[in-house]
């Protein structure tokens, strides 16, 4: 029965991480096409609240529930597709976390701008541009670590 509570938690922190990432880079994404400050602010804080609420927290889940898991089934942790998922993780991670201060600030810039009903600065799009250059390899890691988790069984290390 552990094993099995292990794998449903690591099933659904690993849906929520990717799902609440890729849903809410959307959605600020085709915000910041709109143009629209008032949606850019409200937008922009709902994903700061996602990342604190689903992600940050699936993302301690992910590794635990997964080493734990491998402990329990006897695969060695570093080598073969589990040293390659954690490889990836770790990548993914790097990238995640200047993504998060970008769009914390972002939240901060999008605030003052819609209180005082003024453009954003230009600072805010640079940081957008940062925000979603860092989020591609982020989530091209995570569908990688994602195919390695499925497919485990099929692979040849």
């Amino acid at each position: 029965m552990e094993y099995l509570l292990l794998k449903t938690l690591h099933i659904l922190s690993a849906t929520l991480l990717v799902g609440t990432g890729f849903g809410s880079a959307f959605y600020l994404y085709m915000t910041h096409r709109s143009g629209d400050i008032h949606a850019i602010a409200r937008v922009s804080a709902l994903v700061v609240r996602a990342d604190a609420w689903f992600t940050t927290p699936a993302i301690i889940l992910q590794p635990l529930t997964g080493l734990w898991m491998a402990q329990i089934a006897g695969y060695p942790v570093l080598s073969g597709w589990i040293g390659w998922a954690l490889l990836l993780y770790l990548f993914a991670g790097a990238c995640w976390l200047p993504v998060v201060w970008l769009q914390i600030e972002m939240r901060k810039m999008a605030a003052v701008a819609e209180q005082g009903a003024a453009p954003l600065p230009e600072r805010y799009w640079r940081y957008a541009k940062w925000w979603e250059r860092l989020g591609y390899p982020a989530f091209a890691a995570m569908l990688v670590v994602y195919w390695l988790m499925v497919g485990k069984g099929l692979m040849p290390f």
